[in-house]
């Protein structure tokens, strides 16, 4: 499923791609050092939204630097739905990190990139981004 925004008001914004960098539609995204947006990690916590284009090493925009659209948060407490591990009905409220962009690791919290709202099964949730610096200048990392 990977992860969709169901709570909040969002918006599209066009940030530019890192070049030779896959992207799955609809995961995480956050800023590299250049200020290029690569998929999220289990160590990322400065996200920025949710990636609406996947790029392949087939697509036109895998080997240049170009604008993609990125459906960003406008409120903090956006939810997004994401698929998870571990989750269980005392998940809520708990801050977990993530397994990959498109994955919230239920068994892991060092970096608390997001903030269980809704217990669905054990293996999906709704969450909040702890960190959406390019919005509201909060950073976890």
């Amino acid at each position: 499923m990977a992860m969709k925004w169901v709570k909040g008001r969002t918006k599209i914004a066009w940030y530019p791609a890192a070049t030779s960098q896959a992207f799955a539609v609809n995961t995480l995204v956050n800023f590299n050092l250049s200020g290029e947006i690569i998929p999220a990690d289990s160590t990322s916590g400065d996200h920025i939204g949710i990636i609406l284009k996947a790029i392949t090493s087939a697509s036109p925009e895998y080997a240049t630097e170009t604008n993609v659209p990125v459906e960003v948060p406008v409120d903090k407490m956006c939810e997004l739905e994401a698929d998870a591990t571990g989750l269980t009905s005392e998940s809520v409220g708990l801050t977990y990190d993530l397994t990959d962009a498109a994955t919230v690791n239920g068994s892991a919290s060092s970096i608390d990139a997001v903030t269980c709202v809704k217990y669905i099964s054990a293996t999906k949730g709704r969450f909040v981004l702890n960190s959406t610096f390019d919005i509201f200048g909060v950073r976890t990392t």
